[in-house]
């Protein structure tokens, strides 16, 4: 794993200078984007100056003990709070569990008070968390803990019953249940957990007989130690699945080291805009989600910032309603979620005056999303770039830059990036090919799944990302697609993004999807998925739109309207969902 600084401080290094990749003989790599960089923000950072996780979490819990640390359902932690709940939670993981330094532990919640609780207690033990979507099937679910081979599990009641039908064949020997208020204070604990399970009705019946209340554990590692465990850079944080929309999920070994590296990376990055111990972040993106927890659990803990966790981001009123009570200076989400605030009454009403940080990342933005976002909160939202197997930041935008600008920024401290071929040739400025990225945060491997670990890695532990993209002169990177997505037609490349940019810019058009289907003549036709704005819009309107801004093979021959499109819990578009029933979907 590259470590490009190997002193005990953070360096930088003369823009523009080549290094060497110790693979090769000559030069591969000219960080021409070191230009972008604003001023303070070094081009390396030391990941040792933490041991492991458990340390960096440890020092900034001590450092920060006083201040608001996480709020939810009304409710917050202080610093000190989680200090010491999530050393009990630990103490018990070690102590009456058993759970050995490894060992691991699945938490299936949605964000709650309990996630971080759960997450540093774990990784304070020398466990591995395994992050499981709550909406997941009892077929997804088992895969996950099968192949993770989890021995124990942290999971909401409301999602209890899903446990259940898969514990027998399971690896899990403890399930680990908490209710939705259980971090509540007693009197609005009780009443919120009987409006969830009385009134509303959201926790559907389960049987697990030897189920433990958390509640019930963390009182009892109050008592326990928390042993002392000479953890590492190679002691492993998380196995975060990923490919579970393209095919059977595999996990991500992230590593200590891995997620010390993001951490500091990303600290470095947000600097120029952020004051250590003054943010408040809004954290709607489910903390199972490779890109809020760094955020919201390691970046923003370094900075030792307020995080307002939101359940239910799908709630777009009460998001609003919350968001209006609170003085917040950050929100990370995706493309989606913003468009779905911009849409929402009460919105524009919030106080933006001290927002200075907001950063959309896990699909692309789209340029009439990020200037309405700017028109109606007087700040830009910036895009970022980052992978499951890359713990997830890689690129980002210079946090100075006032307006949206169509890349992905540029790559972060420690990090490289190339453009390659097929061939896994580095190709010249301008040139498009496969991003290739190098750096501290890229992970070990897939687990148990070496054939496909050395399908992505090329010499010198270069990831393949899959992403086609471009570097411009500057040094920014730019995604055209995913390969998997590209539609070819007659020959020529169409990639989805562009054709999507095109449509939502028609002020009809609230969301859309292009995909492409068999098509005898040309190989591949573009169709478009789309849900409106505007109830009179038509297809041929909408063609006629798009033949303004593309070339004739670009533009959708096939246009269906639908209420929504199908999306992972994060928001993101799920174009093989698309393609798989397009057969079947008429046009209209």
């Amino acid at each position: 794993m590259t470590r490009i600084s190997a002193s005990g401080t953070l360096r930088r290094k003369r823009a523009g200078t080549k290094l060497k990749h110790p693979s090769h003989p000559e030069p591969i790599v000219d960080k021409i984007w070191y230009h972008a960089y604003p001023p303070g923000v070094p081009e390396s950072v030391d990941p040792s100056v933490y041991p492991s996780l458990r340390a960096m979490i440890e020092s900034c819990l001590e450092t920060y003990r006083g201040k608001k640390a996480f709020t939810n359902l009304g409710h917050t932690l202080r610093f000190e709070d989680i200090e010491e709940l999530s050393r009990a939670f630990g103490a018990y993981l070690r102590s009456d569990l058993g759970l050995a330094r490894g060992d691991r532990l699945a938490l299936m919640m949605p964000n709650i008070l309990q996630y971080p609780v759960c997450v540093y207690g774990a990784l304070r033990a020398g466990v591995t968390v395994v992050n499981v979507n709550p909406r997941y099937t009892p077929r997804e679910l088992s895969h996950q803990l099968q192949d993770s081979g989890s021995r124990a599990i942290v999971v909401l009641e409301n999602f209890a019953h899903t446990v259940q039908q898969v514990l027998e064949d399971s690896p899990l020997e403890t399930v680990l249940v908490t209710e939705l208020g259980d971090m509540l204070p007693m009197a609005r604990r009780t009443v919120t957990n009987f409006v969830v399970k009385r009134v509303q009705k959201l926790v559907p019946a389960w049987t697990l007989p030897a189920a433990i209340r958390l509640s019930d554990a963390l009182e009892r590692g109050r008592g326990m130690r928390l042993p002392d465990e000479d953890l590492t850079h190679e002691d492993i944080a998380f196995l975060q699945y990923t490919g579970g929309t393209t095919g059977v999920a595999k996990g991500a070994v992230l590593t200590h080291g891995n997620y010390v590296a993001n951490a500091l990376q990303t600290e470095a990055w947000l600097m120029p805009v952020n004051t250590p111990g003054s943010e408040v972040l809004i954290a709607p993106l489910p903390l199972y989600h490779v890109f809020s927890l760094l955020a919201h659990l390691f970046c923003y803990l370094k900075l030792g910032a307020e995080n307002v966790l939101i359940t239910n981001p799908r709630d777009m009123a009460r998001f609003v309603k919350t968001m209006r009570r609170v003085p917040f200076t950050g929100i990370t989400g995706v493309n989606t979620l913003f468009n779905g605030l911009l849409h929402t009454p009460g919105f524009s009403q919030c106080d933006f005056s001290r927002l200075h940080m907001v950063l959309g990342g896990g699909m692309k933005v789209q340029r009439v999303v990020a200037e309405e976002w700017k028109r109606v909160t007087g700040h830009p939202l910036l895009e970022a770039y980052g992978l499951t197997e890359t713990s997830p930041a890689a690129c980002i935008n210079p946090m100075t830059n006032t307006d949206y600008n169509g890349s992905i920024g540029v790559p972060i401290p420690s990090t490289s990036a190339s453009i390659r071929d097929d061939a896994g040739n580095v190709l010249p400025v301008g040139q498009v090919g496969e991003l290739c990225l190098q750096g501290p945060q890229v992970m070990r491997e897939y687990w148990n799944r070496p054939e496909e670990t050395d399908e992505v890695f090329l010499d010198g532990r270069w990831l393949r990302t899959g992403d086609i993209a471009r570097m411009d002169e500057e040094g920014y990177f730019y995604i055209e697609d995913r390969k998997k997505d590209m539609i070819l037609v007659s020959g020529f490349n169409v990639y989805p993004n562009e054709v999507e940019e095109v449509a939502v810019n028609h002020p009809g058009v609230l969301e859309a999807a292009a995909i492409g289907i068999d098509d005898e003549n040309s190989g591949e036709i573009v169709k478009l998925f789309v849900v409106k704005s505007d109830p009179s819009l038509t297809a041929e309107d909408l063609i006629a739109h798009c033949r303004k801004d593309l070339s004739g093979y670009k533009v959708p021959k096939l246009v269906e309207f639908r209420d929504s499109l199908p999306k992972t819990n994060v928001g993101k578009i799920l174009r093989r969902a698309l393609r798989d029933g397009a057969a079947e979907s008429p046009a209209t």
